[in-house]
């Protein structure tokens, strides 16, 4: 789950954001890279910032074309990857994206994008309670507020049984039922 990337940085708090967003984004266009290259479906899950006549190409577009392209660019949906608009902080509240789960049969989730005390904070929670296993990559979540952040990284690992992790530690199936298909990863995300 790639969440909240495709982002124009023109909300109240982005300078606070920025600095945060450019530090992970190495490793979340890793994590992507690995997940494509293993053929473990790509989910964005994306605020859709008000706009409520907007859609995915949109949002992209208006991204693109944006002060801050440079963090989105790298990040561009590919043609397999699917796009779910979000209107609150969880990836789940009010949208699809359970249901689409459901069909694709997964029960692990990777959570990677923004921000780690709000978005990836609730959409953790939320996954947690729908029983889904979840890991975090703390190097590929960005933040406003490093001490939050941190604080909200060790709740989703001690009070959701979250995994955190570095980004290119991430196992795609459940890290604690071992390997699951070839050279050791899971294809279920």
């Amino acid at each position: 789950m790639v969440i909240d990337m495709i982002n124009t940085y023109e909300h109240d708090d982005a300078h606070l954001l920025l600095p945060s967003a450019e530090t992970a984004l190495p490793a979340i266009v890793r994590l992507i890279e690995r997940a494509r290259g293993l053929d473990v479906p790509v989910i964005y899950v994306n605020d859709n910032y008000g706009a409520w006549r907007s859609h995915q190409g949109e949002i992209l577009d208006r991204a693109l074309e944006g002060p801050h392209a440079d963090l989105v660019r790298p990040l561009v949906p590919d043609d397999r990857s699917l796009f779910v608009l979000k209107a609150r902080h969880s990836i789940f509240y009010e949208t699809p994206l359970s249901y689409l789960l459901r069909e694709q049969g997964r029960e692990h989730i990777v959570l990677c994008g923004q921000v780690t005390e709000q978005c990836v904070l609730y959409s953790a929670l939320d996954a947690h309670i729908r029983h889904l296993r979840v890991t975090i990559p703390r190097d590929a979540v960005a933040h406003i507020h490093e001490d939050l952040a941190e604080a909200a990284l060790q709740m989703m690992e001690r009070n959701m049984d979250a995994d955190v992790v570095k980004a290119d530690e991430v196992s795609f199936g459940d890290p604690r039922s071992g390997p699951r298909g070839t050279g050791g990863e899971s294809h279920e995300q």
